[in-house]
């Protein structure tokens, strides 16, 4: 049996600043089958700086832009005094809760939960301070890799093992929001796995589930979807997130998908076996008398598969039997003069 998908809903903004629909939003992603609820932990200060400079206004196509980064993190953070309580809901709802840490202080913070797993997001990989300070608490680490180049990837996973961390997952990411369905690139699960000898996952910001559940048929093991509980409370986040019923549906699919990948093995199971009977053998095709002469005519391959082998044909053509036949009968080997 293949290792179950691990499923992770992204709360991130989508609480719109009210610690009770964070907590609801917990609570059904429970109900939805997820495996994780992940946080993300920072403020407006820990992550940028409050400048009204052209560097910090959003400008690139997205959902946000027009917007300080500033004033965009402010309204989106989750505040740190609503984390242990979520952490406790979690648990509750058999959730396991994590969160994705921005500076040093969140992960000395998320130490003090216990957090349990440790996910840099796609515009951190370039931080590697952070992704070593994180990776030496030695908790699982998951990085995405939405705008990492080759070299990125390469030296966020050897800071990691440099740290003597060696539990790492990689997920493909399209940092677009919403990603195009054509900019997935869902090859890319196998062959980071192959190349850096991690496991891979995907980060989707697609609409939909097709996405992921390609990408566990392709070898993913981790799959992060933004959750929220319905699109129309709104939020910075909330146009390309998953609610309640749409993560349902996925979280079906996915448990369908681990069952038809299952595992590499030529034992044949009972169905295997009993559909064999419609297989092909060698049966008597016409009426036979002793002393014939066996041809194409008179011995054939065809269904059902109780009968010979068909790899018998070229020993037993043109050979005499020692016995009437009739048609209908299996051939068998002891018929041969």
């Amino acid at each position: 049996m293949n290792q179950k998908t691990f499923i992770i809903a992204e709360l991130s903004a989508n609480h719109n600043g009210s610690k009770e629909t964070a907590i609801e939003t917990v609570k059904a992603a429970g109900r939805a089958g997820a495996d994780a609820i992940k946080l993300q932990t920072y403020t407006a200060d820990t992550i940028t700086l409050n400048c009204r400079n052209d560097d910090f206004k959003i400008s690139h196509g997205t959902l946000w832009d027009g917007k300080y980064l500033y004033d965009l993190y402010q309204e989106a953070y989750t505040p740190w005094e609503w984390h242990r309580e979520l952490f406790e809901t979690a648990q509750k709802e058999g959730l396991i809760c994590f969160s994705t840490p921005f500076d040093k202080t969140a992960v000395d913070f998320l130490e003090s939960l216990n957090n349990p797993v440790y996910k840099i997001a796609s515009f951190e990989i370039t931080d590697i301070p952070l992704i070593e300070y994180a990776a030496q608490k030695m908790k699982p680490m998951i990085i995405s890799t939405g705008i990492a180049g080759l070299d990125d990837i390469q030296l966020a996973v050897e800071t990691c093992r440099n740290a003597g961390n060696s539990d790492i997952t990689l997920l493909k990411c399209t940092s677009s929001y919403p990603a195009p369905i054509e900019e997935a690139n869902l090859a890319m699960i196998r062959d980071m796995a192959e190349r850096f000898h991690v496991k891979t996952g995907l980060s989707d910001h697609t609409m939909g589930s097709l996405a992921p559940v390609t990408a566990v048929a392709l070898g993913a093991t981790v799959i992060e979807k933004h959750f929220i509980i319905d699109r129309s409370i709104g939020g910075p986040d909330a146009a390309f997130s998953m609610d309640e019923k749409e993560f349902t549906q996925m979280v079906k699919d996915i448990r369908t998908v681990e069952k038809a990948i299952g595992t590499v093995s030529y034992e044949l199971t009972e169905t295997m076996k009993n559909g064999r009977s419609f297989s092909r053998s060698l049966y008597v095709s016409e009426d036979m008398k002793c002393g014939d002469i066996i041809t194409g005519q008179n011995v054939r391959s065809v269904r059902p598969g109780y009968g010979l082998h068909p790899k018998y044909w070229y020993s037993i053509v043109g050979r005499k039997i020692n016995c009437d036949l009739k048609k209908g009968m299996r051939f068998e080997l002891k018929y041969l003069d």
